[in-house]
């Protein structure tokens, strides 16, 4: 029994000493974070980008702003310049995160998810067939719509098994 306490004690003062190391995260500051703008490539600092004028903004990316992306772009320049502190670092990191990463709009969901199950396996073929950038995102959602609609298939089967019309 005394091995057993001694091993107890052991065992916490080994993991108290581990919990006690502090973890150092380094600051992130909106200067040394780029982002492209435009066509061209050309990269600007978060830092940058809160205090930019449209005008430039404008030239940076070659076309004139419509009026509406004139106002989208003050609000998301408003929302920045609230996560970064006055001496640069970044408040809140997933925020900031969300404006540098491109985002890219996934499509061919439903279209697949319908091809899946209305056609059956002749709908995941033809989404095999389709040759285009969104032909991994629907091939998926063929098969998922296939997978969620066997089922029904199974149960319309039966249903016209009972009724006396199904004669395979």
């Amino acid at each position: 029994m005394r091995k057993f306490y001694v091993l107890l004690i052991f065992f916490l003062c080994v993991k108290t000493s581990f919990a006690s190391i502090p973890v150092i995260v380094p600051t992130l500051t909106a200067s040394k974070i780029f982002i492209p703008l435009g066509k061209t490539g050309q990269k600007i600092s978060l830092l940058e980008l809160s205090r930019i004028n449209i005008k430039y903004v404008e030239l940076m990316i070659g076309k004139k702003m419509k009026l509406f992306d004139r106002l989208n772009f003050k609000i998301i320049q408003k929302k920045l310049r609230d996560h970064i502190n006055s001496d640069g670092s970044i408040i809140n990191r997933k925020q900031v995160n969300s404006f540098t990463k491109d985002k890219k709009v996934k499509r061919g969901g439903l279209g697949g998810f319908v091809l899946g199950c209305l056609l059956g396996p002749v709908g995941v073929l033809i989404a095999y067939l389709f040759k285009d950038e969104h032909k991994k995102n629907r091939v998926k959602w063929a098969w998922i719509g296939l997978i969620a609609f066997i089922p029904f298939y199974i149960l319309l089967y039966l249903f016209l098994l009972a009724i006396g019309v199904a004669y395979f």
